[in-house]
């Protein structure tokens, strides 16, 4: 699933360049997240960037959009071609998916 950025966001900026993906943008009221290039920072770390660094806790995992750990590291690879990531299989078991 993508993170998405609740309304409680006070539009600080901290979550923005934290992005490896340039997915997060500032909105009129919050910043916002766009799902399609959302990756849950899969092939970079191991939890949501954003949400590490996010003062109020408005990063949060979106129940709207839930998808494979596959899925989020195939978008990363298709988002930064030429860029070699370790394959899923090094990786310990999903953090974020049951």
């Amino acid at each position: 699933m993508a993170a998405h950025i609740l309304e409680d966001c006070i539009k600080c900026g901290a979550c923005k360049p934290e992005c490896p993906n340039q997915a997060i943008t500032e909105g009129d009221e919050a910043y916002v997240i766009n799902p399609a290039k959302c990756s849950e920072c899969v092939g970079f770390y191991d939890h949501f960037a954003c949400q590490a660094v996010c003062p109020v806790n408005a990063c949060l995992p979106d129940p709207a959009h839930r998808e494979s750990e596959q899925t989020l590291y195939d978008r990363t690879v298709q988002l930064h071609p030429g860029t070699t990531f370790p394959p899923l299989s090094d990786k310990t078991p999903s953090r974020f998916h049951a």
